[in-house]
């Protein structure tokens, strides 16, 4: 990809977002209803979808924030996650909710599920904005999703390329 490629079409507007992390917000109201819940979000993705979710979902929680690649420097996955930054929350016996901008292969995630249970966490689910799994190479999956999404380099609405793009207000992709 040279420089930063050039903006795709709109593939979800705001309002598309707003709406389903409604609905989603909804289910997981429910869901959780007599569990104590902590959202986590993946940094930096998911910072405007966490805000979104938190905003929907109509429970007593807690949250935090988790740092964990496995793509370094690149934007495909070396396999290998990296942890650059921990919960500060006891989650033993919590219910944890993983907020994840997108989920590609798959690696960070399974590693970050086996990382919460293996702290004794009471259950760990994810819910994520996009989902990719024509990528997808390790054994995880989404408990909510907000869209599915063909195999494009996207951007907007948090995901960047090169830390560029984030602010965008929609989720579009690059075109070579």
């Amino acid at each position: 990809m040279s420089d930063s490629g050039t903006v795709g079409t709109i593939l979800y507007t705001q309002e598309d977002i707003w709406e389903k992390a409604n609905e989603l917000g909804k289910q997981i109201t429910e869901d959780y209803k007599d569990k104590d819940l902590i959202l986590i979000g993946t940094l930096r993705g998911a910072v405007m979808w966490m805000a979104d979710m938190m905003r929907n979902i109509d429970l007593d929680m807690q949250i935090d924030f988790i740092s964990a690649s496995s793509y370094g420097g690149g934007t495909t996955s070396s396999g290998n996650v990296v942890i650059k930054m921990d919960v500060g929350l006891d989650v033993s016996g919590k219910d944890i909710l993983i907020i994840e901008d997108i989920i590609d292969s798959g690696n960070t995630l399974k590693y970050l599920k086996d990382y919460f249970k293996n702290r004794n966490a009471a259950s760990v689910k994810i819910c994520t904005l996009l989902d990719k799994p024509s990528r997808r190479v390790a054994d995880v999956y989404g408990d909510y999703i907000g869209f599915t999404v063909d195999d494009l380099f996207i951007v907007g609405y948090g995901l960047d390329y090169d830390q560029k793009y984030r602010n965008l207000p929609y989720i579009t992709y690059l075109e070579a």
